[in-house]
């Protein structure tokens, strides 16, 4: 198929700031985790899809299955409104300053 450009699981953009990695980052409605550490206005590949454990913003226990949206005020996952980007595939308690997130490779604003 000669119009094929890749999988997108892992796609290439440019930071917006300085990312550290492993960290959440949101462009638009493009959510991924960046692979590597990166300075601002260089190219960044982030991964679309997979498990991470993501920091989280409140402090409410949650239950797998749970949707999860990222919070860009504070740069980590919430169970509050937000742009949709997974569910907890584990029970997230109350105290959990992270919680195990699957990412579902879109991202919508609810």
């Amino acid at each position: 198929m000669k119009n094929y450009v890749q999988p997108g699981d892992i796609v290439t953009v440019t930071a917006p700031a300085a990312i550290v990695s492993g960290a959440g980052l949101l462009i638009g409605s493009l959510f991924g985790v960046a692979t590597a550490s990166t300075a601002a206005g260089a190219p960044l590949e982030i991964k679309t899809t997979g498990v991470f454990e993501l920091d989280a913003a409140d402090t409410g226990a949650a239950a797998i299955g749970t949707p999860v949206s990222w919070d860009a005020a504070s740069g980590r996952i919430t169970t509050g409104d937000g742009v949709l980007i997974g569910v907890l595939v584990a029970a997230k308690a109350a105290s959990a300053a992270t919680a195990t997130v699957r990412l579902n490779g879109i991202s919508l604003t609810v």
